[in-house]
């Protein structure tokens, strides 16, 4: 594979945002026409009938943070003078000039200083060492905004209107509260891949009644999480004025709304205004906290009736698991959770603790040594194997619809209405799972003609096929139809928890959920676990518990270059020691020809010149060999990002990966052997009366990094002898 070059970011035409406005106008005025007004319709064509230098202008400022805005700072060089375009703007009142009705927006334009220095004059013992938000906070609350405005001078000051109806068009075209055209950007910059496979757009709102209450509830959400507190407390005033939303965007937009009010008030000690508010949704997650907030207020009876109707009428599996255990916890004074059960009678095995950092890629390791193959599964394996299967269905489907470009996962999968929709074509692609052969060459024929295409559901990577095929291979079809129909019955809802690993051994394919120590099982991978289990696959968890394996081995790596970080320099000397239970076993060491000049400076503190590494082998020659040598190892080094990053930038350079789990002896010297005055290599050595007699040439250091791993494996050994006990 050639190696990978860097992404070159599009260039922009000069009027991309005012060409980004028409587009979102256009597919709104086309696709939406049943949900807007009339007076909407004329908005959208009062502003296309605009002078192109005023829509530019007019979408400038839908692009800017806040309304209000300087006009001395009002400057975009392809717009040229700007009177003409904001004498245009005020005549249609696409802006104007605010007034104290706009208060809040004016705060949140001035600076602190400015709003400081009127209060100074009007309110005696206002401190300078307030907030902003504690200045317009007290603003709001104690000044009058006519008054205030007239300390301002609103002529330098303008305004954009309509701040809601282009909030509502963005809302429509992408389904969420939305500030600005940036997503627009990003897609002709190549940042963000849009859908291109089928060209078929549906509304995602029936009617206007049903966008409305959508939207209501979307922008309270988006102003709650990113508001003021003041923000905050007028959302939490309106609660009341809720109604009662129709739709299924609606409802779920409100009981996200309800969560995240309720969890606030309970974090302000207002727990009957949280269990009030907690009643105004109609989700699990809020039934789940209003239940454990009865309890935690001593009502108990009321906690219980609740708990039984989730028993009785529960709205998912989670909800009944929670409800199931949290009442036996209560009631039936069992002393632990299902989820801490599960992790108690799990399998556990015995890893280095180096691997910490990455206990997946270790466990992988430790099936691979028993002989086992093992994959990095989770989501990705089984949306990938759904998303090839349903290809046709999902993408090659002039009938399958999305609601934008943007909008990358069908329609039909949101609405979880794909099985009806498609049941013949689905059952028989399922029932063609017998023949795993004809599955393959299927798959394999979908990935030539498709790789790469955004789609939504799975992303891309040449190990992709060898990890379906793997799984059609180790698990029956039967049990892999049972999945994949839950998936095409509710893909919203199975799409994640799935088990880390997929393990393939004697008797076919396992599913491992790999908790290290410290690590929660949450519900939906226990509800994930038991879906597969009832489907007839093998799943499990596997708990680590790291230790010090005498027996790993470990390569101590030093590296000499032409110079610090960055592309521009190479590799000029590799070195490694290779350990195992303290003891060396090999070693490697050869000088690397960095086909560019060794500045002075560095030969001077290395000893390598030009000469030395003239007829050296290029890294290309030693990859293979260094590779190898390191086999499963861990990677060890004095500040171990210096070397490991140098390799990883050269083994790119040939398209190859660098993976291996890292040890930092700096770092770890730090942690275990406190008290040092310095950590560098050469101090260490000193202190610790190590052998350092050519510093800064490779297998010298790496040597003196060698011993001190060893310190640092004592020290582990006994801290993990300690934990044990």
């Amino acid at each position: 594979m050639p190696p990978r070059q860097p992404r070159r970011l599009a260039e922009l035409p000069t009027f991309y945002y005012q060409q980004h406005f028409l587009e979102l106008l256009n597919f709104v005025a086309t696709h939406y026409g049943h949900v807007l007004d009339g007076k909407e319709r004329d908005l959208i064509q009062a502003f296309q009938r605009l002078e192109p230098s005023a829509q530019c202008l007019y979408v400038r400022l839908v692009n800017r943070k806040g309304r209000i805005f300087a006009l001395n700072k009002l400057k975009y060089p392809e717009l040229g003078e700007l009177s003409g375009p904001l004498q245009t703007l005020r005549d249609g009142r696409w802006t104007g000039q605010p007034g104290p009705e706009l208060l809040e927006d004016i705060l949140a334009f001035l600076t602190k200083a400015e709003i400081h220095e009127y209060l100074l004059g009007a309110v005696p013992g206002i401190g300078r060492s307030w907030h902003k938000n504690q200045l317009i906070e007290f603003v709001m609350e104690h000044c009058a905004p006519a008054d205030f405005v007239k300390g301002i001078n609103l002529d330098r000051l303008l305004v954009q209107r309509r701040v809601q109806w282009v909030r509502f068009l963005l809302f429509l075209y992408f389904g969420e509260a939305r500030e600005g055209l940036s997503r627009f950007t990003l897609r002709d910059m190549g940042l963000v891949r849009t859908q291109t496979l089928n060209a078929s757009y549906e509304p995602r709102f029936s009617d206007r009644d049903e966008a409305l209450e959508t939207f209501f509830f979307a922008a309270r959400l988006k102003r709650f999480e990113r508001g003021t507190s003041r923000d905050r407390q007028l959302l939490t005033d309106g609660v009341a004025q809720w109604g009662d939303p129709v739709s299924e965007g609606a409802a779920a937009l409100r009981d996200r709304l309800a969560l995240a009010i309720g969890r606030d008030l309970e974090r302000s000690g207002r727990n009957d205004e949280a269990l009030s508010v907690y009643r105004r949704g109609d989700s699990a997650e809020c039934s789940e906290r209003m239940i454990r907030l009865l309890f935690a207020c001593g009502r108990r009876d009321k906690a219980k009736a609740h708990l039984q109707a989730c028993l009785e009428r529960p709205r998912s599996e989670e909800e009944w698991l929670f409800a199931h255990d949290l009442y036996r916890q209560k009631f039936d004074k069992k002393r632990t959770s299902a989820l801490t059960d599960v992790l108690r009678q799990a399998e556990t095995i015995e890893l280095d603790e180096a691997y910490s950092g990455s206990p997946e890629n270790a466990a992988i390791g430790y099936f691979e040594r028993l002989g086992q193959r093992a994959y990095r599964a989770e989501n990705t394996l089984w949306r990938s194997l759904f998303g090839l299967l349903f290809w046709d269905e999902l993408y090659d489907n002039a009938s399958m619809a999305r609601h934008s470009p943007f909008e990358a996962l069908p329609a039909a999968l949101r609405a979880r209405t794909f099985y009806d929709d498609y049941t013949l074509a689905i059952e028989a692609k399922l029932a063609g799972l017998s023949d795993a052969a004809a599955t393959k060459r299927r798959l394999l024929k979908i990935g030539a003609r498709h790789f790469g295409d955004a789609n939504g559901i799975f992303r891309w990577r040449r190990s992709t096929a060898e990890k379906v095929f793997a799984l059609l291979d180790g698990a029956g079809p039967r049990a892999l139809a049972t999945m994949l129909r839950h998936m095409c019955r509710d893909y919203a809802g199975t799409r994640y928890g799935f088990p880390d690993l997929l393990v393939i051994d004697d008797a076919g394919a396992r599913l491992v959920e790999i908790k290290a120590e410290g690590d929660q099982l949450r519900r939906n991978q226990l509800l994930r676990i038991q879906q597969l289990r009832g489907a007839g696959l093998r799943a499990d968890v596997v708990c680590i518990r790291w230790v010090l394996d005498p027996q790993q081995i470990y390569v101590v790596v030093d590296i000499e270059t032409t110079g610090g970080t960055g592309e521009g320099h190479r590799v000029t000397e590799v070195a490694a020691v290779k350990l195992r239970d303290g003891e060396v076993i090999d070693r490697y060491q050869t000088l690397v020809n960095p086909r560019r000049p060794i500045p002075s400076n560095i030969t001077r503190l290395t000893g390598i010149s030009d000469a030395m590494v003239a007829d050296a082998p290029l890294f290309a020659d030693i990859a293979d060999g260094f590779a190898q040598f390191i086999g499963d190892a861990i990677f060890v080094a004095h500040n171990v990002n210096f070397d490991y990053g140098f390799l990883s930038r050269e083994y790119a350079r040939l398209g190859r990966p660098f993976r291996y789990a890292k040890l930092c002896t700096c770092a770890s010297m730090r942690r275990l052997y406190p008290g040092q005055g310095s950590y560098s290599l050469a101090a260490l050595c000193r202190s610790y009366e190590i052998a350092l007699k050519h510093h800064h040439r490779a297998m010298c250091d790496a040597e003196a990094a060698a011993e001190l791993l060893v310190l640092i494996n004592e020290k582990r050994a006994d801290i993990c002898g300690r934990s044990r006990s």
